[in-house]
Parts: structure tokens; C-alpha cells; sequence
């Protein structure tokens, strides 16, 4: 018995005590419904519903491609089959060979975590067949919610705002092109189905609307089976509101307040807080019961996400999609109210009531969520698939740092999936604490071996009108000077380089002749050893298109001179490399200023994490060796190179064909984005050295063009 008393303290208290007793009394009855539940997914989402799994008691069975053989969420889960090769639509899209796992391991449901199938409806259908709970809605909120057009009217007809457009079953290109008119440009293009940016466009203006509505199609149908779509008004400086709601399948609703995801680049986001900066208490409420409104208007079951589209301005908002599946940012939901969703749905899919009621679901502090891809922000955000050579992450606490991943060091990323690495959850007090949390555990997160977009992502977290919490969907455009600054490199940072690559040089001598030293401890790098070193070299490096020449002077052991670039003076750098938990840190003492940072040399690139960012020197390759690299990107305009690793989707031109500058010659698809490859001068394609379905790498001629020649020639079609 508990003795309850007025106190805040004691509240919270008895808050904590009856979630315990929740927790313990959810553990048990999941226990009985559910043993065993298998998970439709792949990544860090399996990772994350295998730790409440875990915590419940409940064994999970995996799937994975082959592609996926040695992943992280085959190691953690119970079990785990093969579905198929490494194409989605031959494995994780098998929807007969997921549900005959299910039954062959004898689970008792299926868990679809987010993408794939966690929004079809015909799979839940056929889940709920074969006497296997679908842990997610009822099919029929899945049909509603995942066709735009019909979402919409059922918005409407329960009085939540909608956005203007049109919504029609009639979809010739006069009727489309009508009706564009008639909402007004600019305006979007949306695919009915689906969502993550796919089938959308933004037309400006009324010469732009058949290419763009062209593309919207087929991008949709690849992606949906579907090309389908409606047109919205565009609303310029939008906000992306999103509410998180909940509901069991005995009628309760409750929402738990709403996330920010304004910031992103291709119709994706990037960057999530919680709750939303700049909201009223006021806004706030209204915002949660129209949520909760929308939710029961299509008698929705499970975790859901109501989106709406929010005038910056005018604070004023529209009903955008309902996402009908747990969301990837799903976590900062979790740290503003101290609940587990994943044991929500798993207590909702066994029958059970919604633990707390909407007055028991309490707002703490802020957070936020950055997602950590596989893409180089500098070349328009391009994917790049590859290995992860080396990564150290944050250290990870229960409250305030979370990460949720699904790769390690080692691993791949697959050409065949999304780029993202990991998702880097930090929880404060309030908004400036928690964005401070976020700068600081950005910089301890460090990875070399393939491009990130961790530099953008501390550039972002250190604007000031991000600071403000003034974002909107065209945040990264209108700062793009300011999120994008030429780098230039510090002398220190140069030096610095030029050590590490010294110490690394003499590391590699003591490895060849004293084998019985690990030449990375401190020992092997503090000897003060060091072998058959000039009176004088010069290291040549490039920094991101930065040419950079260090001089150095060798005046004694473990003491250099330096220069850079032949200009000022000649600085004193001395230093030493330190094996530290699993990573090597330089300390470099320049002109008694003593600076760490952690290194990584991987062939001829050093990669130097100081305390601000990371630089990545490569030395410049002897020319014959140039030449001969196929891996050198071209600037040739007669050579259309892969810009990206990936696989070819289609091809336009064919050998002969007549082109102009900016005509498209191919479409390439990697890590779920297609990217068009277009013609850099007129001329006559020479050579097409692809076919479509081809895997190629990074860099590849694709198209060579000749110039134009008075001979007979066919045009393109």
C-alpha cells in the first residue's frame, strides 16, 4: 500500500509506480497472447521492437535478404530466414513467403516496423487469414488512409481542414491540367499511394506541369503499382506538423502531442524535434484533438501519425496524410513522454486497453532526432552506398542519449536500401539544452570509409534561425549559403594532417620490424623511434577540392617545422598517436597550443575528427596511376558518368541518336532514389557502355558523345 500525498514529487511518484505495475502486468499478458512474433523488416527498426521484445519476454523470428546474411538484425534476433535475394520486391515484398515463416516458426504475429509492408493493406488482410495478428491498424484505415484522395474526403466529412485541390477518379492530362489551373500555380503533384517523397513534384509554374506530371506517374507506379495522383495548392514556407496518435480497438483515442519534421531535402526529412518550436498551448491542443478527431473519423486501431501542413505564417493548418504505421521518428515521441511505443502496440494488438488516458500522457522537456545518412549533402544530397571502413558512436544513456542503428562497423550499405546509418536521439530540459546535446554527440559520432551527412548536420544544428526554431519545409534552399560555406582549411588542421600521416608512416615501420609489439599501443607509438626520416618533404593534399601543400622540416626526433602552402612562418609541431577505447587520437602540440583528435588513414585518405568537424585529406595520386584508375571521377562533358553506385532503371539514347545539351540520356536508381542523368553538350551518342537492371559503381563512363558530324542520323524518340 502507498501512501499518496498533494506533492509534485509524490504525483510523479505514483505516476512512475503505476506505470511499474503497468509494465509488469503488460509483461505478463503479452506473455500469454503473444510468445513468439515475427518482424517484417530489416535494420534499426527490427533492433528497436527486438528490445521491448526482449523486455517482455516475447521471442522474434527475423527475415533478411541475402544481401542482408550477415546484418545486425539477424544477429538480434531469435531466429531468422532468408527470404530471398537482395531486390525488395523478391524478398522483403514476398508477402507469401513472410507469412509462411510465420507459421513455419510457429508465431503468433507479425510486426511490419515502417516501409515494405507496414501499410498494405492486403497484407494485413492476409495476415488476419491466416489467424496471424497484424500488429498495426485494421485494413480498411490502411486502404482509406494510404489512397490521398480518399483520405481526404474523410477528413472532410468529419470537419477537419483540408487543403484545397483536386482529389477525382478522372485522370486524362486535360482534366489534370484544368484543374491545375483552376487551384492556381505553384502547386503539387502528389501519388495517391504512398508516401517518403515518392510520385511528388512541385510545379512552379504552367510550362512546367506535363514534364513534371510525367515524372510524378512513373515514379509513382515504380514505387506503388500505382500512378494515380491529385494536385494540392501549394503553400509557400510550409511547416510539417505531425501528431502522434494512438487507439485501441475498445474506442479509446489519445494523442501524444506533435513533432516538427519541417526540415528535409527531397520530400524527406532529416532533422525531427519534439514538440514543434514556437507552438501555443492553445495550438497545441487543437492540434492533438483534431488529430484524435481524424483518427476515430476512420476507425483507427494501433500507432498512427496525422500530418498536417502548417501556414508559418499564419499558424493556420490542413490535414496533409495519415501515416498508418509507427514512424521512423517515433523515438522523440518516447523522450517527451516517457512511454514505450512499441509496448503500446504490442499491448493494443493483444486486446488490451490503452494504458493511460489523454490527461495521464504528460509533455517533459524537448528532443530531437537526427538522421544520419549515407549521401554527400555537397554533390544535392546524392546516396552513396559502400562500407563502413570505421565508426565511433556517442556513448548511449537511458534518458538523454539514445541511437538506434542497424549497421556496425564493417558493415555495408546496400545499393538496395535506404541510406540511412542510424537515427542520434538526444532528450534536455528545454529546446537550447536539448540542441546543445545534439551539436555535442554529432561531434563524437564519426565515420570513414563512404560519405555522411554528419557536417550538415552540426552546420544546421548551429544556424541561427534553426537556433530560433524558425524552420520550414524550404529551410535547407533559403540558407543554402549558410549550410553550405566554403571550407577552408585552418594551418593548425593542415599540420595536424601532416603529423598524423608522418606517425601512421612510422607506425607501419615498427609493425614490419617489431612483430611482437602491437603497433598501435602507446608504447609502439611513444618509443620515440623514428626511421630514416629527410631533412625535408612536402605533402601534397587535397580537401574538398582544396589544394593544399604542407612543407616540413625534420629537426629532431618527435620535433618537426612546418609550413603551409609556402606562406608564413614556420610553425613547431610535435605529437604522439594514443590507442584510446578502440580509436586512435593524436595529440599534437603546435607552437605550445596542444590539440586531440582522432584519425583514420584508409589507403591514401587520412580522416582527422577535431573537436568542430571533420576534414578528409587524400594525397594527390603519381599521373600514370591516374590514368589508369577507373574509380577517378571525369569532368569529360563527351562522358555521362554514375554519379552514384547503383543500378540502371532506363535508357533513352541508343548509339547513333542526335541529342541536345540537358536531353535525358538514362535513369539510375540506388538506396530508394532515382536520379536522371542528362547530356552536358550536343552531339552523338558514340557508345552506350550499360543495359537496363546493369549494377554499376561509382564513377563509371555510362554514355560517351561525339561531336555532331554531317552524316545521316537518326533522332531520338
Amino acid at each position: 500500500m502507498y501512501r499518496i500525498t498533494s506533492t509534485k514529487a509524490s504525483i510523479l511518484q505514483c505516476r512512475t509506480i503505476i506505470l511499474c505495475i503497468h509494465n509488469l502486468h503488460t509483461s505478463e499478458t503479452l506473455s500469454n497472447r503473444f510468445n513468439k512474433i515475427l518482424i517484417a523488416n530489416r535494420g534499426e527498426i527490427v533492433c528497436r521492437i527486438v528490445k521491448t521484445a526482449k523486455k517482455l519476454g516475447i521471442k522474434t523470428v527475423g527475415i533478411y535478404s541475402e544481401a542482408d546474411k550477415n546484418s545486425m538484425h539477424v544477429e538480434q534476433v531469435d531466429e531468422a530466414y532468408c527470404v530471398g535475394p537482395a531486390p525488395s520486391n523478391q524478398s522483403y515484398l514476398r508477402q507469401d513467403k513472410i507469412l509462411s515463416i510465420a507459421k513455419k516458426s510457429k508465431c503468433q504475429a507479425i510486426h511490419p516496423g515502417y516501409g515494405f509492408l507496414s501499410e498494405n493493406a492486403e497484407f494485413a488482410e492476409l495476415c488476419e487469414k491466416e489467424n496471424l495478428t497484424f500488429i498495426g491498424p485494421p485494413a480498411s484505415a490502411i486502404k482509406n488512409m494510404g489512397i490521398k484522395s480518399t483520405s481526404k474526403m474523410i477528413m472532410l466529412e468529419a470537419g477537419v481542414p483540408v487543403i484545397a485541390g483536386y482529389h477525382g477518379d478522372n485522370q486524362s492530362d486535360e482534366v489534370l491540367l484544368l484543374e491545375a489551373r483552376k487551384i492556381g500555380f505553384p502547386l503539387m503533384i502528389k501519388a495517391v499511394r504512398g508516401g517518403g517523397g515518392k510520385g511528388m513534384r512541385i510545379v512552379l509554374e504552367e510550362s512546367d506541369f506535363s514534364e513534371a506530371l510525367e515524372g510524378a506517374r512513373t515514379e509513382s507506379d515504380k514505387a506503388f503499382g500505382d500512378s494515380t495522383v491529385l494536385l494540392e495548392q501549394y503553400i509557400s514556407e510550409p511547416r510539417h506538423i505531425e501528431v502522434q496518435v494512438f487507439a485501441d480497438k475498445h474506442g479509446n483515442v489519445v494523442h501524444m502531442f506533435e513533432r516538427d519534421c519541417s526540415v528535409q531535402r527531397r520530400h524527406q526529412k532529416i532533422i525531427e524535434e519534439a514538440p514543434a518550436p514556437g507552438i501555443s498551448a492553445d495550438l497545441r491542443t487543437d492540434l492533438g484533438e483534431t488529430a484524435v478527431r481524424a483518427a476515430k473519423a476512420v476507425g483507427y486501431v494501433g500507432a498512427g501519425t496525422v500530418e498536417f501542413i502548417m501556414d508559418r505564417k499564419r499558424n493556420s493548418f490542413h490535414f496533409m496524410e495519415m501515416n498508418t504505421r509507427l514512424q521512423v521518428e517515433h523515438p522523440i515521441t518516447e523522450a517527451i513522454t516517457g512511454l514505450d511505443l512499441v509496448e503500446w502496440q504490442l499491448s493494443v494488438a493483444a486486446g488490451k486497453e490503452l494504458p493511460l488516458c489523454q490527461t495521464e500522457i504528460n509533455l517533459q522537456g524537448h528532443a530531437f532526432e537526427a538522421r544520419i545518412y549515407a549521401e554527400n549533402p555537397r554533390k544535392d544530397f546524392l546516396p552513396g552506398a559502400g562500407n563502413l571502413t570505421y565508426m565511433r558512436i556517442p556513448e548511449a544513456t537511458t534518458r538523454t542519449v539514445r541511437i538506434e542503428r542497424g549497421v556496425r562497423e564493417k558493415d555495408e550499405v546496400s545499393i538496395h536500401y535506404d541510406p540511412m546509418i542510424a537515427k542520434l536521439i538526444v532528450w534536455g530540459k528545454d529546446r537550447e539544452e536539448a540542441l546543445a546535446m545534439l551539436r555535442s554527440n554529432l561531434n563524437d559520432y564519426n565515420i570513414a570509409g563512404l560519405d555522411t551527412n554528419i557536417e550538415f548536420l552540426k552546420d544546421l544544428c548551429s544556424n541561427p534561425s534553426f537556433c530560433l526554431g524558425h524552420v520550414h519545409t524550404g529551410f535547407i534552399k533559403e540558407h543554402y549559403q549558410e549550410l553550405f560555406p566554403k571550407l577552408h582549411v585552418p594551418s593548425e588542421v593542415a599540420a595536424q594532417a601532416a603529423l598524423a600521416w608522418i606517425l601512421y608512416e612510422d607506425t607501419n615501420s615498427l609493425r614490419s620490424s617489431l612483430t611482437s609489439v602491437d603497433p598501435f599501443s602507446p608504447f609502439a607509438t611513444e618509443t620515440g623511434l623514428r626511421l630514416n626520416h629527410s631533412q625535408y618533404r612536402t605533402f601534397n593534399f587535397k580537401v574538398y577540392g582544396e589544394d593544399i601543400d604542407v612543407e616540413v622540416k625534420y629537426v629532431e626526433p618527435e620535433v618537426y617545422s612546418m609550413r603551409i602552402n609556402k606562406i608564413g612562418r614556420w610553425r613547431t609541431v610535435t605529437g604522439v598517436l594514443k590507442k584510446k577505447e578502440n580509436s586512435l587520437e593524436l595529440h599534437t602540440e603546435i607552437d605550445e597550443m596542444t590539440i586531440k583528435s582522432k584519425i583514420i588513414k584508409i589507403r591514401n585518405k587520412l580522416y582527422l575528427f577535431t573537436k568542430d568537424r571533420e576534414w578528409q585529406f587524400s594525397t594527390l595520386p603519381m599521373k600514370f596511376l591516374s590514368r589508369l584508375s577507373s574509380n577517378e571521377p571525369t569532368e569529360d562533358p563527351h562522358k555521362a558518368v554514375s554519379p552514384m553506385p547503383g543500378f540502371i532503371q532506363k535508357l533513352f539514347v541508343a548509339k547513333g541518336d542526335v541529342i541536345k545539351m540537358g536531353d535525358a540520356l538514362l535513369v539510375i536508381n540506388a538506396m530508394k532514389m532515382e536520379h536522371i542523368i542528362r547530356a552536358s553538350i550536343d552531339g552523338i551518342v558514340e557508345n552506350v557502355s550499360c543495359s537496363v537492371g546493369d549494377t554499376v559503381s561509382k564513377n563509371k563512363i555510362l554514355v560517351t558523345i561525339a561531336e555532331p558530324s554531317s552524316q545521316n542520323l537518326k533522332t531520338t524518340t
